[in-house]
């Protein structure tokens, strides 16, 4: 089976004419889409949003689609907040869920009006510390154990750091209603990208009975509960894909048998999807530089794992296109590589592929999420450029590409310059 890239030969060779590989590129047309269907998928729901994991794709051009979509940005730090609030998304359109958090961190949090998820009992005394409290506070379940499905377990939420037991939360609802809170939100995050429909509503079944729970056990008014993340993506071309209009009529069904009969329906339902809304829409285009004959066959290309980490770093799967090649008959076996010192820098590992050639250009799919984010300068090596393909067809550059210059920035402090050659 096989994928088919959104942007095309003719198209990328277009762009490399100003802005050379390695680059990410991301389908505006393809992001605004998905948005709009999450947001159908939910809309039973009439407090429904999305908080985009800002941490999945830290740009603001992707920030400001996502807002004219309707989507606010779940932030987990300071620099995210900041950049939430360079694109002008503040107030309640902020959810901050953050963990060992800095103090500077929560002020800002707090200044700017934002949502505040607190991962621990002991954080009422720490964001007492800010001010006076918000009339609104979210707070972060852990069940512990693990998290099924039918048989199959998913995750081990016992194993975590995140989030407080049942008994923590409601004392620490306790506790900010004596300090005058008077409206709650719950959140959890119990399994990461799930392919199936049936995460969501199981989730969702888990955090009504709690919020039912809790209301039971305080008093407390449950003003929203945030599903967090986990919708997952199909990486590999066999896998299934989420439906998200399945996943929002289980959740429905669950709001239906657990918070209406309570007289709850008044529950709003937020979600901070990062890798499903952004995953798809984004592919690193590479240029090949290298083959090598030995052991095995290597495709060397002028990426690595300072533009996408995840295959070293967890041995994920991405798919590969070879521009121009899309039908070609896969009949020969690569390992494609970048060049850092690191024998795990290996995009594929003897994948099937069409004949390769130096030149070659290779769209490595799947990237838009926790792709250029998670880059980093081992080797001295400097990340590419991200790039906006419109819905018009044309493009624009959202981030440069690093610069020898940018690597010797943080070393002002010092005698040593970048050398002038």
């Amino acid at each position: 089976m096989r994928k088919r890239p959104f942007v095309t030969l003719e198209k990328v060779q277009e762009i490399i004419r100003t802005i050379p590989t390695p680059f990410h590129i991301y389908d505006e047309a393809g992001i605004r889409a998905n948005a709009r269907a999450v947001r159908e998928a939910f809309s039973w729901n009439r407090g429904f949003r999305e908080y985009f994991a800002v941490k999945a794709t830290p740009n603001p051009y992707i920030l400001k689609i996502l807002s004219e979509k309707g989507c606010g940005c779940d932030c987990a730090t300071y620099t995210e907040l900041l950049l939430a609030e360079a694109v002008g998304i503040t107030g309640h359109n902020v959810m901050f869920s953050s963990n060992v958090t800095p103090e500077k961190d929560m002020r800002k949090a707090w200044e700017m009006g934002a949502y505040i998820n607190l991962d621990d009992a002991t954080y009422v005394d720490f964001l007492a510390k800010m001010g006076p409290l918000p009339e609104t506070v979210c707070l972060r379940y852990n069940p512990g154990g693990s998290f099924s499905l039918g048989n199959t377990i998913m995750d081990m939420p016992r194993d975590a750091k995140y989030g407080m037991t049942e008994d923590q939360m409601a004392g620490a609802i306790l506790r900010l209603q004596k300090l005058g809170v008077k409206h709650f939100g719950i959140h959890a995050f119990l399994a990461s990208n799930t392919t199936t429909n049936a995460y969501y509503p199981e989730l969702a079944s888990k955090l009504f009975r709690l919020a039912v729970r809790m209301r039971n056990a305080t008093g407390a008014h449950i003003a929203f509960v945030n599903l967090s993340g986990g919708i997952g993506v199909d990486y590999r071309p066999e896998q299934p894909s989420c439906d998200i209009r399945l996943i929002g009529q289980g959740v429905e069904e669950k709001f239906q048998q657990i918070l209406v009969p309570e007289g709850m329906e008044d529950v709003a339902i937020f979600s901070e999807l990062g890798r499903f809304m952004l995953a798809p829409y984004g592919e690193l285009i590479s240029t090949v530089l290298h083959q090598k004959h030995i052991y095995r066959e290597y495709v060397g290309l002028d990426a690595c794992a300072a533009d996408l980490m995840r295959p070293a770093m967890y041995g994920a799967y991405h798919h590969i296109t070879v521009l121009g090649k899309e039908d070609a008959v896969l009949d020969h076996v690569y390992d494609v590589t970048g060049g850092l010192c690191e024998n795990n820098d290996k995009f594929a590992i003897e994948r099937s592929l069409p004949e390769i050639q130096i030149g070659d250009i290779l769209a490595i799919h799947d990237t838009g999420a926790h792709g250029h984010c998670m880059g980093y300068n081992y080797n001295g090596k400097l990340r590419g450029a991200e790039v906006l393909l419109h819905e018009d067809g044309s493009f624009q550059l959202i981030r440069r590409a690093e610069t020898p210059g940018d690597y010797f920035a943080t070393l002002d402090c010092t005698e040593f310059s970048l050398p002038k050659n």
